[in-house]
């Protein structure tokens, strides 16, 4: 079992709800100050976006966020040297695209994010069917592979990748981009399949924008991921304080 499914687990056995902010790596030149801050507001683990010029998965707010990134020069080697200057035990979690990991070499990629602080990947356009060497890649280097159920994937296919993915299962809400909702989509639909599939820990996101919504999608899961609305946040000039508050109110929320 990787470590960060170890950690995972000990958290959810602790009754505590796991709150995973993302942030678009390189959006802005002090990002890396924006994911400490996240740290202090109360993150359990934070998501760092890899941004990429091709995104499949990725809304109107984050993809500005991460063409803010590459008009910096973001790249992923970039970024991980930038992830090396962070200190503490807060789990990093990658998530971008196949693209970068095969032209990056997928060994060395693997390798390039555990040494990074980095203990997950989420890589949207990778099939569970095609990800055998991704796989290897990260089972070489304490790597977690983590996959996504969409609300339309059939419940046998749903329970296939529950026994696969390693870390936590990634429940998806809405068939959409990344983005603003104003209900819950159904989260909790494809968190009761997932969970009642298997025991790795269950993790909603996409369309979670309110503390509201945080508080009702950890009363069916065992956590959730705050993507758009923090980025969002970002790109409107946030201070480190402001994020800081803003995912303290999830925090509160969902204790």
């Amino acid at each position: 079992m990787k470590s960060l499914e170890v950690h995972l687990r000990a958290l959810r056995d602790s009754g505590r709800k796991a709150l995973v902010p993302y942030l678009v790596a390189g959006s802005t030149p002090d990002w890396i100050r924006h994911v400490e801050a996240a740290v202090l507001g109360g993150a359990d683990a934070v998501e760092i976006g890899v941004p990429f010029s091709d995104p499949m998965m990725d809304g109107v707010v984050i993809q500005e966020a991460s063409q803010r990134a590459l008009e910096r020069g973001t790249t992923l080697e970039s970024v991980c040297e930038e992830l090396e200057s962070l200190d503490g035990e807060i789990p990093l979690i990658a998530m971008t695209y196949y693209n970068l990991f095969l032209h990056y070499g997928l060994e060395r990629a693997a390798g390039r994010l555990r040494q990074a602080g980095l203990s997950g990947a989420i890589v949207p356009d990778l099939p569970l069917e095609e990800s055998d060497e991704w796989r290897a890649a990260c089972d070489a280097n304490d790597v977690a592979t983590i996959y996504l159920v969409a609300p339309s994937t059939p419940t046998p296919r749903a329970r296939e990748i529950v026994t696969r993915t390693q870390g936590f299962a990634y429940a998806t809400a809405r068939m959409a981009v990344t983005g603003a909702a104003s209900d819950d989509g159904e989260g909790p639909r494809v968190a009761a399949t997932l969970r009642a599939a298997g025991d790795v820990p269950v993790y909603v996101g996409v369309g979670i924008t309110t503390p509201e919504q945080a508080k009702r999608a950890a009363s069916y899961s065992d956590g959730v991921i705050v993507g758009s609305a923090l980025v969002k946040l970002v790109l409107n000039g946030a201070t480190t304080s402001e994020v800081e508050r803003f995912v303290g109110s999830f925090r509160a929320a969902i204790d």
